[in-house]
């Protein structure tokens, strides 16, 4: 069974900073895109940002300059470091991963449970 654990939500202020952790565990062969998305309430989940095993990043225009992606492949872990945070920021962030299991069984995505962030204006 696969799990993602996410943490490091919480409240922060206007212009502040805060990171999200994510780290996936359980039995499977490999770990590949893994990313961040958020949904605000009456919203649809949103992606924030994303980066391959190779390290190519890819974020949404509202983050860019602002949220950097990063992944420690040997843990299984991924990291979104928020920097100046605005109100409109306020979300349950949820990690995601693309998981393959074992050997010719199908790539499929995996969701953590989400972490509420708050930003106070």
């Amino acid at each position: 069974q696969v799990q993602l654990v996410e943490s490091g939500g919480g409240l922060v202020q206007f212009g502040g900073s805060l990171k999200l952790s994510c780290a996936a565990s359980g039995t499977f062969s490999s770990v590949w895109t893994m990313g961040w998305y958020r949904q605000a309430p009456g919203s649809q989940r949103d992606l924030v940002a994303s980066i391959t095993r190779e390290g190519q990043t890819n974020y949404a225009d509202s983050v860019k300059g602002r949220f950097t992606i990063s992944r420690d492949n040997a843990n299984n872990s991924v990291h979104l470091q928020m920097n100046s945070v605005k109100p409109e920021d306020t979300a349950v962030y949820y990690c995601n991963a693309d998981i393959l299991l074992r050997a010719l069984a199908p790539i499929a995505p995996y969701w953590g449970q989400g972490t509420q962030v708050t930003v106070s204006s």
